[in-house]
């Protein structure tokens, strides 16, 4: 298949290993952060990491929407959906994230609560159009990829006068959370979590490009490489990044340029803009609260913004107290380190959002065989 078979190739990966450990310095250690949890799962399912020089260092960031998604936003979820009685459209990775006391959207459908897994949100829309006798809320999750199919549904529903259809916003920006992390006294400070550069995102610079990176390139003198999800992708990125940090440059480049511009898709940058805005700001699971880093729907179209049509209460989130998924979600810890993992924590039984999603770190170690070999080199 085009633009996959050649990026699988395995001679083509050791023509990259062996210039990656031939131009990675001995004497010292790179830590390469790969915020995109697309990333962490070509690395491991692939075996990048074993192809690494031992003083190649891959940090799992937070880049898996479902996992940075704060409790007390899923409890709303849940609420709309018991309380109000909505039928609730949610993306099926959603469906089995524990909230407070683990109850999930698929503990609540059990109970009776009308909560449909969706595709899309035009099958949302199908619903709301079959349905004109209830409210359905849209339970929308994500980084700017999934973003503008929100904006174009709540664009299609004020066209066709649907009043029985809303959105429950919940889409966050990457560059915001990378500009935190940086940011953070764990990097800044104390060198707790220790960054040379990041592998950024693929499908999420396909809509913004590449242009939003070179703030915080300059700002934090860190390098990005805009990275595809390819192990060949990962492999050259990784080098790309070595050869900057050994040059002492802090610049944005794209490895991913058969699918990333510069500016990126400006016609859904366009859609994006029409229904949604800047929220002052916004909690990360992992993160906490990041200014600016995620976005509501626009005042013009509040009929379809479930947060104004239903009052939702006010909650205090309660997470698992054993659960390092918030230290894992900022690189401070990794899945193994965490007691839970691997033993009351599995895909099949999952404690934190990072074991739920096919994006979470957990997820990634655990169905790759990490959790078997705790020594595992990161």
């Amino acid at each position: 298949m085009k633009y996959v078979d050649e990026f699988r190739d395995g001679a083509l990966a050791e023509t990259l290993a062996a210039a990656i450990s031939r131009e990675a310095d001995p004497g010292r250690d790179y830590h390469f952060m790969e915020f995109c949890g697309g990333h962490t799962h070509a690395i491991f399912r692939y075996g990048v990491q074993d192809l690494m020089p031992d003083n190649v260092h891959f940090v799992h960031g937070p880049g898996c929407p479902v996992c940075v998604l704060p409790v007390n936003r899923l409890d709303d979820a849940v609420e709309l959906a018991e309380k109000y009685g909505v039928i609730l459209c949610s993306y099926g990775d959603m469906m089995r994230v524990p909230g407070t006391r683990q109850r999930s959207l698929i503990r609540a459908k059990a109970d009776g609560a009308d909560i449909r897994m969706v595709y899309s949100t035009l099958d949302a829309l199908k619903i709301a159009r079959d349905n004109q006798d209830r409210q359905v809320v849209f339970f929308a999750i994500g980084f700017e990829t999934t973003t503008p199919p929100t904006a174009v549904a709540i664009l299609k529903a004020r066209s066709e006068g649907l009043t029985n259809f809303s959105v429950f916003c919940n889409h966050v920006l990457t560059p915001a959370a990378i500009t935190h992390i940086l940011d953070s006294p764990e990097v800044r400070d104390f060198g707790i979590v220790k960054i040379d550069g990041f592998l950024g995102p693929s499908h999420v610079s396909s809509v913004i490009g590449s242009a939003p990176y070179d703030y915080f390139a300059e700002e934090f003198a860190r390098p990005v490489v805009i990275a595809g999800f390819e192990p060949l992708d990962v492999m050259q990125s990784t080098l790309m990044l070595i050869r900057q940090v050994n040059d002492g440059r802090h610049e944005v480049e794209n490895e991913y340029a058969r699918v990333v511009t510069t500016e990126g898709n400006l016609k859904a940058q366009q859609l994006v803009g029409e229904a949604l805005e800047l929220r002052h700001s916004f909690e990360w699971r992992g993160l906490g609260t990041v200014p600016y880093s995620a976005l509501r729907i626009r005042e013009e179209f509040a009929d379809f913004d479930a947060e104004k049509r239903f009052a939702l209460t006010p909650k205090v989130a309660r997470e698992v107290k054993s659960c390092e998924c918030p230290s894992i979600l900022r690189g401070v810890k990794k899945p193994n380190d965490c007691k839970l993992f691997g033993t009351v924590c599995t895909p099949e039984n999952p404690i934190g959002s990072c074991m739920v999603s096919s994006e979470g770190a957990c997820a990634a170690y655990y169905s790759y065989g990490r959790f078997r070999n705790a020594g595992a080199a990161e």
